[in-house]
């Protein structure tokens, strides 16, 4: 069974057919920019342009950055304040014809290395957090999604005030800030510490862009439970966006 995942991000909106079989791509990834702004209109043209590139004809899966209620959008990181309320599965349906699942980025992500990267055939708590612009989270209990975690902009004291944990833990600050791969571990175990504090996962899967630099810093980490590197690094919202959209109608 193959379905068409595309995941939607501030600056580019990616899809491909992925092999639900084995969780791979079917055919080569499709990248389209972000329009700017990125309204309703916009974004469901590009989704149109992706679909049209593959001659899709089945299911549609599509990961998006912010929390999604039954395929409508409440909040939209790094997007246009009009998505907010916008029912995008309805509209990709009415527009296409294709029975489309919308879900929040990291959800999809975190869907894809649990049932075919490595979180692979653990059945106790779970907690992916995607490191790069921003972090997002996902949590998931015997495989089982718990949507919609956004604990990215927990608070963490840091030079002796509360910031967003995004501004000291995400890759783009380490980048910004110009941080040591030790300092910048030493912040993200902070963060690991107080997700820990709150949801008490068994296992963190460490996704997104900085999972490709692994070797710069899983070994300065400091968590209270088991830490491994998600596998499927950037592929992996394509990849559980479609996986998701299975019970898509």
């Amino acid at each position: 069974m193959k379905i068409l995942g595309i995941d939607i991000g501030g600056s580019g909106i990616k899809g491909c057919p992925v092999d639900l079989a084995t969780g791979e791509f079917a055919e080569e990834r499709l990248r389209i920019p972000t329009p700017k702004p990125a309204t309703p209109e916009a974004v469901i043209e590009t989704i149109y342009e992706i679909i049209d590139a593959f001659k899709w004809k089945g299911k549609v899966g599509c990961g998006f950055p912010g929390v999604i209620h039954q395929n409508t959008i409440f909040t939209a990181a790094n997007l246009d304040d009009s998505m907010l309320g916008f029912d995008l599965g309805g509209a990709i349906t009415a527009k296409t014809g294709k029975p489309t699942r919308i879900l929040n980025d990291a959800d999809a992500a975190g869907l894809a290395e649990m049932h075919y990267g490595s979180g692979k055939g653990f059945n106790g708590v779970a907690v992916l957090i995607t490191v790069g612009t921003g972090l997002g989270t996902a949590m998931f209990h015997e495989s089982q999604l718990v949507p919609n975690l956004e604990l990215g902009h927990l608070k963490l004291k840091h030079k002796g005030k509360f910031v967003d944990a995004e501004e000291i833990a995400a890759d783009s600050s380490r980048r910004a800030e110009d941080m040591s791969w030790g300092t910048w571990a030493k912040h993200f175990s902070k963060y690991l510490k107080y997700v820990h504090s709150l949801t008490r996962p068994e296992l963190f899967l460490i996704g997104g862009g900085i999972a490709k630099k692994h070797d710069k810093f899983m070994d300065k980490l400091q968590s209270p439970c088991e830490v491994r590197t998600a596998t499927l690094e950037n592929a992996a919202g394509i990849i559980g966006a479609a996986y998701a959209a299975k019970s898509a109608r």
